[in-house]
């Protein structure tokens, strides 16, 4: 084949007096003409590089079809075509859309997982996304934990909150799959370099308590001071009276408030009436929430109360926290 293409350029050159020989050497450095400033291509599997030519040619992407051969000829990339999606855009040159295409650098499609979210509320971010294949939200959280090679186990924070990248295609299980081994990692690691001397027996506990303090912390700044709080709540026997885990006990039937009955209710995660911990993760706790409870802040802290503006106002006595919710939750002066 390359001797064929060659040999056409050579005859044809000499024939007009070298002018297609310059005439090629021209396209090689020449922008390809697409119609915007960015263009893609999708490439099926197993496709050839005269295919990949017609096809581009045919999409408007390249005038020169045989020039494009030639050039990939040369270069010895004519079996190195990779299948998948491509972006290009029109300050490339015919070269470089062959470096883009034979190194396989597909077009990546981000799925953000936030931290504090649900795994249902993971489930359905990687759901919605329509240039993935395969349905998750029809299977039950047992299915899908059974598909990550955990069953039996519950599926609440299991998923690291970040944003990821995959080609168009890939499965949604793989997503998930991405997320949950991302997810392992990062706790083994934390866990690893842990304080000494916690009330924090597993990793699996950490990761409990650090959808609690994803839960309650609005700034960013007080997650080592709320874990902190906690971790001397349980020290010290205490309860930790924590409403994220109220609302997520009461399910679908929490509607924006917490009555006085709700935080009597006895469910596996109230904590105003349980001991200890609740029996799962809450949420989707970020790598800051999990390297907080195992890193507590110092301190004498006992009870925080909202200040209304995301923060925090924290005390060591009850009564200064009393003093605290008559001001900033009930108003008083």
């Amino acid at each position: 084949m390359i001797a064929r293409v060659l040999l056409v350029l050579m005859l044809a050159t000499v024939a007009t007096g070298g002018g297609l020989w310059v005439d090629y050497r021209a396209f090689q450095k020449r922008s390809l003409p697409l119609p915007a400033a960015t263009a893609t291509i999708e490439i099926p599997r197993g496709t050839s590089l005269r295919a990949l030519a017609g096809q581009m040619t045919d999409e408007g992407l390249l005038r020169h079809p045989y020039y494009f051969l030639a050039l990939a000829y040369q270069r010895g990339d004519q079996a190195r075509i990779k299948a998948g999606e491509f972006e290009l855009t029109s300050e490339m040159t015919p070269a470089d859309v062959l470096d883009r295409i034979t190194s396989g650098q597909v077009v990546q499609y981000p799925v953000t997982l936030v931290e504090g979210w649900t795994f249902r509320q993971a489930v359905e971010a990687i759901d919605a996304h329509d240039r993935f294949s395969g349905e998750l939200g029809r299977l039950s959280d047992a299915t899908l934990m059974a598909k990550l090679g955990r069953p039996g186990e519950h599926p609440e924070g299991r998923l690291f909150p970040d944003t990821y990248r995959f080609p168009r295609g890939t499965t949604r299980l793989t997503v998930l799959q991405r997320a949950f081994e991302r997810m392992e990692q990062v706790v083994a690691d934390e866990w690893d370099g842990r304080s000494d001397d916690l009330p924090i027996r597993t990793p699996y506990e950490a990761l409990i308590l650090a959808s609690i303090v994803e839960k309650e912390t609005g700034v960013a700044s007080e997650r080592p001071e709320i874990a902190g709080v906690f971790v001397r709540r349980l020290r010290k026997g205490m309860r930790l009276q924590t409403d994220p885990t109220v609302i997520y006990g009461m399910g679908e039937r929490y509607d924006g408030r917490i009555r006085r009955a709700d935080l009597r209710e006895a469910t596996p995660y109230n904590t105003y009436v349980i001991d200890g911990l609740p029996p799962t993760p809450i949420a989707l706790p970020g790598r800051a929430a999990i390297h907080a409870v195992l890193h507590p802040g110092d301190g004498d802290s006992l009870y925080f109360v909202s200040r209304g503006d995301g923060s925090h106002f924290f005390s060591a006595t009850l009564d200064e926290h009393n003093r605290a919710v008559r001001r900033y939750i009930l108003g008083e002066q």
